[in-house]
């Protein structure tokens, strides 16, 4: 026998003591998967009544909520028809209320000093109603602004 055929019986001995190795580590792989496939059955069974109820109960937690939902919803409606009713009246209630006697009461105001200046007999006073556009702003007749005589900036009085 020669260095060369040695060294291919050698190689031939090695590799199969390598294929031997895997097949004998391939076995145990297999026994182990089995394994676990047997214990993830196991856990479907076991598991499944408990996901169902939880799937149950959540269904019933999701529909509570909806329904409390609908009603924070139509609460939520009614108490925004409430505070609209409430400015609408409020606010007509305090302009009925006040409107007249302030009107009334500036009027007499306004004539009581009126009646004061003349006994006093000092000079009439220009109305506080009109406005002389061109003596405030300084504009002649070039100026962008209407006249003082103009209806957009007389006020009456």
């Amino acid at each position: 026998m020669t260095a060369g055929e040695l060294v291919l019986v050698v190689a031939a001995v090695l590799c199969s003591i390598g294929f031997a190795a895997l097949v004998v580590v391939l076995l145990r792989v297999l026994d182990t998967l089995r394994d676990v496939r047997r214990e993830v059955d196991q856990l479907r069974m076991e598991t499944t009544p408990l996901i169902r109820e939880l799937l149950a109960t959540t269904d019933e937690a999701r529909a509570t909520v909806d329904e409390a939902r609908a009603d924070l919803e139509r609460f939520d409606r009614v108490l925004g028809s409430a505070e609209a009713i409430g400015d609408a009246v409020g606010g007509r209630v305090a302009r009925t209320t006040f409107s007249a006697p302030m009107i009334k009461a500036t009027g007499l105001a306004r004539g009581t000093s009126r009646t004061i200046a003349r006994l006093r007999g000092a000079p009439k006073q220009p109305s506080l109603g009109t406005l002389d556009v061109q003596a405030i702003e300084g504009t002649g007749a070039s100026g962008a602004l209407p006249s003082a005589n103009s209806s957009r900036w007389r006020k009456r009085a």
